[in-house]
């Protein structure tokens, strides 16, 4: 007896087309890299996230921020500034994609595949969804620390702040909470910062 195959209604799913894809949990990191899709899509122990596509206010900070750091890097020769999307591997089976990577020298020598493992400063713009804060100010913020990473930013438009973590054994601790007004410094770059004040402007009138 052959069964007639469960069609989707109208203002359903199509499980039809759910169904050519594995189930939440079973994913593989092979499957996870050949997935097509327009989202921003982290890897969680066989879990896909489905992240908030970002704002253009959102945008302008990540290219500010980029560009600065970006020069600071070049001129310094100590590695290479790369953004989203990009997929950074944490350990196995656990990829994120932060929005700022800073890979050094040592690090990018060390880079075998198509993705690096680890980084050395990360940096997220944190989104106005709880969901989202919660993962950017919580999740990431053990998840980075784990996986080693030596200094994690986190740019916070709600507060208009600037949050600077060090690592310190295997948790952050905080270097700092730059305010409008303050320079934002970091401990692995040295002698790198950034006017938060302008950090947020950029957010209003763009990179002027």
């Amino acid at each position: 007896m052959v069964l007639k195959p469960i069609q989707s209604k109208p203002g359903e799913p199509i499980w039809e087309l759910a169904r050519q894809y594995p189930n939440q949990g079973e994913w593989s990191e092979e499957e996870y890299f050949a997935l097509e899709t327009t989202h921003f899509v982290e890897f969680n122990n066989g879990h896909l996230e489905f992240l908030t596509m970002p704002t253009f206010a959102h945008q302008r900070i990540v290219a500010f921020l980029y560009q600065v750091l970006a020069a600071f890097v070049a001129s310094h020769k100590l590695g290479e500034v790369v953004f989203a999307p990009m997929p950074v591997r944490l350990w196995a089976r656990k990829y994120r994609e932060p929005d700022i990577v800073f890979l050094s020298n040592e690090r990018i020598a060390t880079i075998t595949g198509d993705y690096p493992t680890g980084a050395d400063l990360v940096l997220e713009v944190a989104s106005s969804g709880k969901e989202d804060r919660e993962r950017d100010l919580q999740t990431k913020r053990e998840e980075y620390a784990l996986a080693g990473i030596a200094e994690y930013w986190i740019v916070d438009p709600q507060k208009r702040q600037v949050i600077v973590l060090t690592l310190a054994g295997d948790e952050y601790a905080v270097h700092g909470e730059f305010n409008e007004g303050e320079r934002a410094t970091s401990v692995l770059l040295d002698g790198f910062g950034v006017e938060v004040t302008a950090v947020f402007a950029a957010a209003e009138s763009g990179n002027r």
